[in-house]
């Protein structure tokens, strides 16, 4: 072996670094409503969270990704120490799928169709499709498939190096003795640490000592504790991910842990028992591709049947290793670790902007409460109720700007940019309920009041505006299309309706029905109502038209007298009026 073999094994490790990163971000992008109808069934029960890091590990192929995840759903309160035991556990046999996609390798047959399976002989076609979708679709999700393409034609490509690379090292003397010493279990298992944790991927370093079973000097003896090893490194990007989080969080990442130390410790005890007693000879035959492959995910499923009758003991144990801290911990709404799986971090964003709807809208329909029978208490559930909502705000904007600035899919962006303009929405809306707070008081204070006509006209806009607020609400937190096309005729009555009471309110004040300083009061009253439907619109504008966020098209259209907008203009009419 040469300067120019070194050479190639580098280059060749690092494309297959490279693309297998690359084919993990594409597969996850791509998967992104996969991954959150997966993700729903999270919580169910033991059994569904292991199938949920199972499945996951094996679309986006990677198990430190998948427990990174979880760390970040334990510190944002999704959910609980208990059920993230059943997803860690999955997630850790779901990794094995790489090692056998890589083990199609070593396929040596002079058959024409097998050897067509190779990548060798496949590659080259799924790298022209790749680069053909790459640079020749407008779709993203083409896009994204190009890339999950030209990432496996790269790190297939990487393997074959590494392998041609190291073949020359089959008659190094110093090489063999390696090997030989690798057969202690302890070094074993030090060095599968040390790799792994050094390139943070496990189905990374199964792919290097694939790779290296070319020059027929790994031996099983020596294969079994390395692969026991990377299961004991790849620990490390959980453990470094949950510095900076929540005590179940870093019990979390304990378990992650705890779960591949005991299962190595126990299995390596078991393996070297065997080896000592039974002295089996396949220990001192040369690995294959296939054969790390097939020992990769027999230990894997040793682990899961050691602990899967009892994932109890697992939390226990992190219970005590990591204790409760003496001052209460402030939960993480919005954990950073999500942006690294977009579909994750965008619905737990919906789930807040949910919970910031809530919050708005109830604040404005107890600001129209205090219209109508002011008191304190009603004034300061209103305040509370906006000060929540500008908290939502804040976390949600600052932590979606984040998630525009990474690389995601124009879908991805396009959700977040829809979802940055309803918070701000919503945040209007909950300001306007102050408002309608403060009149209610100034009315109050003065000792000011207004004509029984005028309230009953307030009533009726009131209870227009309480109809758009739901429709806007069930609009964006169900992806209504209906809900969102009857607002904008309901939006158009209620300006008029404005109108109208402001007419009325100006006949009145001539008639000395009404007082001067109570009719600005009620002036304020209709422009908070009226503004509220403003945004309720642009809510179900941007639930019609996210596809290229043009709204001002959209809302156009709408205003258009169209046999649909005609007809609800007049249910409206009919169901709004002041006779």
């Amino acid at each position: 072996m040469d300067i120019f073999d070194v050479l190639t094994l580098i280059g060749g490790l690092c494309l297959f670094l490279f693309g297998m990163n690359v084919m993990g971000d594409a597969l996850e992008r791509r998967a992104g409503g996969s991954l959150k109808k997966i993700l729903a069934t999270l919580t169910k029960n033991k059994f569904t969270g292991f199938l949920t890091g199972l499945v996951v590990t094996m679309i986006i192929q990677s198990s430190s990704a998948t427990t990174v995840m979880v760390v970040g759903f334990v510190n944002s309160g999704i959910i609980t120490l208990k059920q993230s035991i059943g997803v860690i556990m999955g997630a850790n046999l779901g990794t094995t799928i790489t090692a056998w996609i890589l083990s199609l390798g070593g396929i040596s047959s002079g058959n024409m169709f097998m050897q067509f399976l190779k990548p060798k002989s496949f590659t080259p076609i799924l790298a022209v499709i790749g680069i053909a979708y790459l640079m020749f679709s407008k779709s993203s999700k083409k896009k994204d498939t190009g890339m999950i393409l030209l990432g496996f034609a790269t790190l297939m490509y990487g393997m074959d190096s590494m392998s041609g690379a190291v073949s020359g090292l089959a008659g190094v003397p110093a090489f063999q003795n390696m090997f030989l010493m690798f057969k202690n279990p302890i070094l074993g298992v030090l060095v599968g640490a040390v790799l792994t944790a050094v390139i943070q991927s496990s189905s990374a370093s199964v792919g290097i000592l694939q790779a290296l079973t070319v020059t027929g000097q790994v031996s099983y003896g020596a294969a079994v504790p390395i692969i026991m090893g990377q299961n004991i490194g790849t620990c490390i990007t959980a453990l470094l991910s949950s510095f900076g989080t929540n005590k179940n969080a870093k019990r979390a990442a304990v378990v992650h842990l705890l779960y591949n130390i005991i299962g190595t410790v126990v299995w390596l005890s078991v393996f070297s028992l065997a080896s000592a007693l039974l002295e089996p000879a396949i220990l001192d035959e040369s690995a294959s591709y296939i054969g790390v492959a097939f020992v990769h995910t027999l230990f894997k499923t040793a682990c899961l049947i050691l602990f899967l009758p009892a994932p109890s003991l697992l939390e226990k144990m992190a219970i005590k290793l990591v204790p409760d801290a003496k001052t209460p911990e402030e939960v993480t709404e919005l954990d950073e670790r999500l942006l690294t799986t977009p579909a994750v971090a965008l619905e737990r964003c919906y789930v807040l902007a949910s919970e910031m709807g809530t919050c708005a809208i109830s604040a404005l329909k107890n600001g129209i409460k205090c219209l109508e029978s002011y008191s304190p208490e009603l004034a300061e559930s209103v305040r509370e109720g906006e000060k929540q909502t500008d908290h939502y705000e804040d976390i949600l904007g600052s932590y979606l700007v984040k998630f525009s600035a990474l690389q995601n899919s124009q879908e991805d962006c396009t959700e977040a940019a829809k979802m940055l303009k309803i918070i701000g929405d919503f945040e209007r809306i909950s300001d306007h309920a102050v408002n309608l707070v403060e009149s209610a008081q100034e009315l109050q204070d003065k000792n000011l009041t207004l004509s029984k006509e005028a309230y009953k006209e307030l009533s009726v806009l009131s209870a227009a505006v309480t109809e758009i607020l739901d429709l806007a609400y069930e609009a964006f937190t169900n992806n209504n299309l209906d809900a969102a096309l009857n607002v904008e005729p309901l939006e158009q009555l209620i300006d008029r309706l404005k109108e109208k009471l402001r007419t009325h309110h100006i006949r009145r004040l001539q008639q000395g029905d009404c007082g001067i300083e109570g009719g600005f009061v009620w002036s304020d009253m209709l422009t908070n109502l009226e503004r509220t439907a403003d945004h309720c619109s642009n809510i179900a504008v941007c639930i019609i038209d996210s596809a290229d966020m043009n709204m001002h098209q959209s809302l156009e259209e709408l205003k258009q007298e169209t046999p649909f907008f005609k007809e609800k203009y007049a249910e409206y009419k009919s169901k709004y009026s002041l006779a």
